[in-house]
């Protein structure tokens, strides 16, 4: 596939992962029954729901742009798969989102755009960055939803269960990176990557 080809397919692909509802090729770890929730409770984990959703969405696009710039074809594939299991989270918190009966982030075109741009200029600094910078951003995933764990209702088992399988998935996704020659990223970026992710946390649990 061609350069323009790819810019194609990333095109198409915020599109569908924006606008339209993704279909998981695995099935939904939340297949329990509601326990019953106040609507406080509710709400408290449709915002944490939706936080998620957004960094899967960011996971969509970060992937995109990583792959359309790694030098090895080996790691474009790494990328590719990994990016075909975060669609499997999306579609899993887009559904336990109208199950609370929540909503998407209004500012998800923002975040897609963003997080595209940030893994092209991870690819573009080499593979072993490049996946270096996969996994410390796996690392980083794994313990917020470590932390949303800890914040969600106690009652909500079907939230839960979508959490720690993405959990799961994600830190075999950092483990695969490494594997395959990521490098240790240096400790300030590292703090610029914990911050973005911050103010991403904090915005999209508003909006």
């Amino acid at each position: 596939m061609n350069r323009l080809d790819q810019l194609i397919t990333t095109f198409d692909l915020g599109l569908r992962t924006v606008f339209a509802s993704p279909h998981a090729g695995r099935p939904y770890p939340a297949s329990g029954p509601e326990a019953e929730l106040s609507e406080a409770e509710k709400a408290h984990a449709a915002a944490l729901m939706r936080v998620n959703h957004v960094g899967e969405v960011c996971a969509q696009a970060l992937y995109a742009g990583q792959a359309i710039t790694a030098k090895n074809e080996a790691v474009r594939a790494e990328l590719e798969q990994a990016a075909r299991e975060e669609t499997d989270h999306l579609a899993w918190c887009e559904q336990r989102i109208v199950e609370l009966g929540g909503r998407k982030s209004l500012l998800n075109p923002l975040w897609f755009g963003g997080a595209f741009g940030i893994g092209v200029v991870a690819g573009m600094l080499g593979d072993k960055w490049n996946l270096g910078f996969l996994a410390e951003t796996e690392r980083q995933v794994e313990s917020h939803l470590d932390g949303h764990l800890h914040k969600l209702p106690e009652a909500d088992a079907k939230s839960r269960a979508v959490v720690e399988q993405m959990k799961i998935d994600e830190i075999k996704h950092a483990q695969t990176a490494v594997d395959h020659g990521g490098a240790p990223l240096p400790a300030p970026v590292k703090w610029v990557m914990q911050r973005t992710a911050d103010v991403m946390r904090k915005t999209a649990s508003r909006v």
